[in-house]
């Protein structure tokens, strides 16, 4: 497995980096009564990622040492991440699944744990992964951890992954259903509205964002991840 690491810095500061750019990117805050209303359900959601992160780590018997000095990322954040005391961004949540060797769709979490031979995902049946610090919440439409995923995401106003591009082994595609999206893989940058789609390898580097200060973007996204 090959990981990219950032340029400059030793692995605990670019962690620290990293934790701190997760509290600045993401759309703008709402009122505060809004915060403490949905407080509650984001914490939950950080911890279940959390939860699920140190089970795939533990199942492969690599230590907080280990995952830190293949990603990059300090040995204290990455414990944090996994008590949820920490809210993950999409970067460090690929980064890690691609150590681990295994797609997002294996970070998700539902009320119900489908089979994972299982054909058909009911849509009151989807599994969820909800990345509220940047405001996208991405909704797993097929079961089991196969090489192939499929997502609906939403992005609220404004959201995206942020500046640093997303770096991880694969390949995605996508189709834009409603909204916009503004797409940048390496020196190209393109904005994609509704019937518009995409493909491309994951190791070229890439982020998207919602332009709309007003309307949230929904979007079919497919990530194939390779199997060894």
């Amino acid at each position: 497995m090959h990981m990219k690491q950032a340029a400059g810095g030793s692995p605990n500061e670019q962690g620290a980096a990293e934790s701190t750019a997760e509290l600045a990117t993401g759309p703008a805050a709402g009122s505060a009564a809004d915060l403490t209303a949905e407080s509650a359900t984001d914490l939950a959601a950080d911890r279940a990622v959390g939860q699920r992160l140190r089970t795939l780590r533990q199942e492969r018997g690599l230590s907080l040492k280990a995952v830190a000095g293949l990603t990059g990322l300090s040995i204290g954040y990455l414990s944090q991440v996994e008590r949820g005391l920490s809210s993950p961004s999409l970067r460090v949540l690929t980064r890690v699944a691609d150590l681990l060797g295994v797609g997002l769709g294996a970070l998700f979490g539902g009320p119900e744990a489908p089979p994972a031979d299982g054909i058909v995902t009911r849509a009151g049946a989807r599994a969820a992964l909800t990345l509220w610090r940047a405001g996208i919440t991405k909704q797993l439409l097929t079961q089991g951890d196969g090489a192939l995923s499929l997502f609906q995401m939403q992005l609220a106003p404004l959201a995206g992954t942020g500046d640093e591009p997303l770096v991880h082994d694969g390949e995605e595609a996508g189709l834009v259903l409603e909204g916009a999206l503004v797409l940048t893989v390496e020196d190209m940058t393109a904005e994609l509205g509704p019937g518009d789609s995409f493909r491309f390898a994951s190791r070229r580097p890439h982020r998207y964002r919602n332009p709309s200060p007003d309307r949230p973007a929904l979007v079919l996204w497919v990530n194939a991840v390779p199997r060894p």
